[in-house]
């Protein structure tokens, strides 16, 4: 018989057992594209949890009113909207931010996270188990893309939350007395130096590969499948994951 997830399974499945970018392998251009820093990693990662959340929410609570054949337009303009609210937001109170993440920030609409999650989870499931899978599947991308940009940062460039001001600005000029990162490498012998590779797209497939590799290895249990799945109509691999999917009861 199916069983039924309580919120805080719904909320944590997204960090761990199904998580969207080292699970589930969803959101890899802006991925790989944002990952060279930990400081626009963060800012992406709010913003699409955001995005997420309340979409989710919306998407959850109008799903018996939305016909079936225009429910992909729709939950895109339902996306779109909330895109663009947090653009705004993050255009007005942090621009550098905004700057930075250039059109990766509005490309949120169409990211395989977002409107994965409202036609295979929203647009099934209750308001309040919506909002839990998207707060999760929202944080558990903002872990993955911080963790990939800490390793890329680091071994790339050398330093640790490099223009850490684009971000503090939101809290004054002198938040955190002026921080803005940690140059690593100049503490160390002068022969050993920033690997380049790492922050170019050939570094940023190989720290994805590793680290996917450890996720499967930290998740992987004996008769277990790899991941949790629950398919996207509009994915064209859909029929092929569907025979790997463990079928869930929705939580009501």
């Amino acid at each position: 018989m199916a069983k039924k997830r309580s919120l805080f399974s719904e909320f944590f499945k997204g960090l761990f057992t199904e998580n969207p970018v080292l699970r589930l392998v969803l959101g890899t251009c802006p991925t790989l594209a944002i990952s060279t820093s930990m400081i626009n990693s963060i800012g992406m990662g709010i913003s699409a949890t955001l995005v997420l959340f309340f979409s989710n929410i919306v998407i959850s609570a109008l799903r018996k009113v939305i016909p079936d054949k225009i429910r992909i337009p729709a939950y895109v303009v339902i996306i779109a909207s909330f895109v663009t609210i947090v653009q705004l937001i993050v255009k007005a109170f942090v621009p550098a931010i905004d700057e930075a993440l250039g059109i990766y920030l509005p490309l949120i609409v169409v990211n395989c996270i977002i409107l994965g999650r409202a036609e295979a989870f929203a647009g099934k499931n209750s308001v309040l188990a919506s909002a839990a899978d998207g707060l999760g599947m929202g944080v558990g991308f903002t872990a993955a893309l911080f963790l990939m940009a800490t390793v890329r940062e680091l071994l790339g460039n050398g330093t640790l939350f490099s223009e850490a001001k684009k971000l503090l600005s939101l809290f004054g000029e002198d938040a955190l007395g002026g921080f803005d990162g940690l140059d690593v490498f100049s503490k160390l012998p002068d022969t050993l130096e920033p690997m380049t590779v790492f922050i170019l797209p050939a570094g940023g497939f190989f720290v994805f590969g590793i680290l996917i590799a450890f996720a499967n290895k930290l998740t992987a249990q004996k008769g277990r499948p790899q991941a949790d799945l629950q398919t996207c109509a509009a994915c064209p691999m859909a029929g092929e994951c569907a025979a790997t999917i463990v079928k869930e009861e929705p939580v009501v």
